[in-house]
């Protein structure tokens, strides 16, 4: 800002006091004028982040019913193959009839197949490193900030709890040895029943990260202060 001095003589102290006031509402409006271009800098900031982060959200939201589905048919089709070989075994059925019942029940063969979605930051990274968040109201950045944790946590989570379900070797090895004809009723029982604990259990976490979300979005306190687990349901006595 850059002032220029009155080029005129001051002849008298009302004429110094008119002067003095005209260089103090120049330099108030001057400051006015630049703190109103800043907030309107700050507003359009703000919208616009807030925009590409709600479009963020509403794409991971999509992401996560897509994949929940695929997710929750194949656990029904796993579980069900459970519950035949579960009925074979405790009917005593021959190893070729049981052979034929799994091939019957799975004709593209025996897979896991879960599926995880994407879950996307990158619009509330950019937010957060242009300081563009900071201009969003504290309100609806609580709810932003709580979606993306609920992400965070979900994903974090399935790490940790995926290994206590899942004997990935053991899995791949049953698969291996039902191509080769080399049935063994029991292991693959335990191994199909892991497996449909998996999608089972992929499921149910997409499902709270589902709600999670949505309580966020719509401004509301959340009634689950974590993730639950999957209920054990999916366990089996043979």
């Amino acid at each position: 800002m850059h002032l220029e001095p009155p080029n005129v003589r001051l002849e008298s102290l009302k004429d110094f006091a008119r002067h003095y006031l005209m260089i103090v509402l120049s330099i108030l409006t001057a400051l006015g004028l630049e703190a109103w271009i800043e907030h309107s800098r700050h507003q359009h900031a703000a919208a616009t982040a807030s925009a590409q982060i709600e479009a963020e959200i509403r794409q991971n939201r999509a992401d996560i019913v897509r994949e929940r589905e695929h997710d929750f048919e194949r656990m029904q089709a796993l579980q069900k193959v459970r519950d035949m070989l579960l009925a074979d075994i405790r009917s005593h059925a021959s190893d070729d009839v049981i052979k034929q019942h799994l091939q019957a029940a799975t004709p593209d063969g025996l897979y896991l197949d879960w599926r995880w979605p994407v879950l996307r930051h990158e619009a509330w990274d950019v937010a957060v490193a242009n300081q563009s968040a900071s201009w969003i109201d504290s309100e609806r950045l609580h709810r932003y900030a709580a979606v993306y944790a609920a992400q965070n946590a979900a994903s974090s989570m399935m790490a940790e709890d995926l290994p206590s379900l899942l004997d990935g070797p053991k899995m791949l090895d049953t698969i291996v040895d039902l191509q080769t004809d080399n049935l063994q009723p029991r292991e693959v029982l335990h191994t199909v029943n892991q497996m449909a604990s998996v999608t089972n259990e992929v499921t149910h976490f997409l499902d709270n990260l589902g709600v999670r979300i949505d309580t966020a979005m719509a401004g509301k306190a959340s009634a689950q202060p974590g993730i639950a687990t999957a209920s054990p349901a999916n366990s089996v006595t043979p």
